[in-house]
């Protein structure tokens, strides 16, 4: 061989052994690059994952809240109307009352509404029709107790059950009607200490 060949060998294996070097060194900075990538993929994907088991457990949470807040929606509304289904009952009692038992009721009535003042008790024409013989004289004389009076007006009123009492051109609704609906929130707290109080 001669020296110009040995110089072109020499230079040519030079430059392989150079180019070698190169391609090893891309090489180790290409798989430094894909772990580095790899790694970094690693990351996110826990990152998303964490982060959906935590929508996941919010979502589930929410769900478990709202059903929750529908169950005891459902419960409130039962027992709102077994209440109003007691009252409903309790205002049935009062309007199908024998005569008797009505017009003692509505002496004990007059007994806490009447005024100590000079007035008149009026009542529905069907209650005037079947008023008991002593009626007027028995809610005069607890008026009278009370420092008032009371007569029977002869004029009937546009009224179901109970009595109006008049003063001085007031009148007080002293119906049976108008009485539960002044005490419709006192008579449902009753009966739901009653009937949902036990637990």
């Amino acid at each position: 061989m001669t020296g110009l060949d040995k110089m072109k060998s020499q230079i040519l294996d030079e430059a392989k052994a150079a180019a070698d070097g190169k391609i090893a060194e891309a090489k180790a900075q290409a798989e430094e690059l894909i772990r580095g990538a790899n790694e970094e993929a690693a990351r996110l994907a826990e990152g998303i994952s964490r982060k959906s088991e935590n929508d996941v457990a919010n979502y589930n949470e929410r769900l478990a809240s709202a059903i929750d807040l529908q169950k005891r929606t459902k419960i409130l509304a039962a027992k709102q109307d077994v209440i109003a289904g007691v009252l409903g009952k309790a205002h049935e009692k009062i309007d199908s009352m024998e005569a008797g038992e009505y017009f003692s009721m509505l002496l004990k009535m007059v007994e806490k509404y009447a005024l100590p003042q000079d007035g008149e008790i009026c009542f529905s024409a069907a209650d005037l029709g079947r008023l008991p013989e002593g009626f007027e004289a028995e809610a005069d004389k607890i008026a009278r107790g009370k420092g008032g009076s009371l007569k029977l007006s002869g004029e009937s009123k546009n009224i179901k059950n109970g009595f109006i009492l008049v003063y001085g051109g007031i009148e007080e609704n002293c119906t049976i009607d108008a009485m539960f609906d002044a005490r419709r929130d006192e008579l449902s707290d009753i009966v739901q200490r009653l009937l949902f109080s036990q637990a």
